[in-house]
């Protein structure tokens, strides 16, 4: 996961302005180990920046998400944000739906796909969803079937 250092650095090399507001984004992401809401990510800026706006904070997150400094991740209960890794290749993940800790696919499933001559990919994203050995051993999945999970 990449550090609030080189999440500064990578928006500044591409000429993105660094406010104060965005060093805290970058320090809020740089710190945190979870995936974030947006409303996660405005709660915690709203504390700091009276005044803020949520478009304001909405905007910023898909800056730099677009930069590559964070990943958007697509969950049941809504998008959510995270720092993007730090790995130097392409690659995906296995995400807990309990604990939100994430595992790398070392190959990119993409390649196995048969897409089309009339068809050319310019971006995919490919997550797999379940449960970690230490929620799956704490019963979450039994508990998530009940309704009893909050996530």
């Amino acid at each position: 996961m990449l550090s609030t250092e080189e999440i500064l650095e990578a928006m500044s090399e591409q000429g993105l302005r660094i406010t104060d507001q965005r060093k805290t984004l970058a320090k809020l992401f740089g710190e945190s180990t979870g995936y974030l809401s947006a409303k996660d990510v405005y709660k915690h800026m709203e504390r700091k920046y009276s005044g803020l706006s949520f478009d304001t904070v909405y905007r910023n997150l898909r800056v730099m998400e677009e930069m590559g400094v964070l990943e958007q991740i697509v969950f049941e209960d809504g998008i959510k944000f995270k720092a993007n890794c730090s790995q130097d290749h392409h690659h995906h993940h296995m995400i807990c739906l309990q604990c939100q800790k994430t595992y790398p696919i070392s190959f990119c499933p993409m390649n196995m796909t048969d897409t089309p001559d009339q068809f050319r990919v310019v971006k995919h994203k490919f997550e797999v969803f379940g449960y970690c050995r230490e929620c799956e051993e704490a019963g979450v999945e039994d508990k998530a079937a009940r309704g009893e999970v909050e996530k």
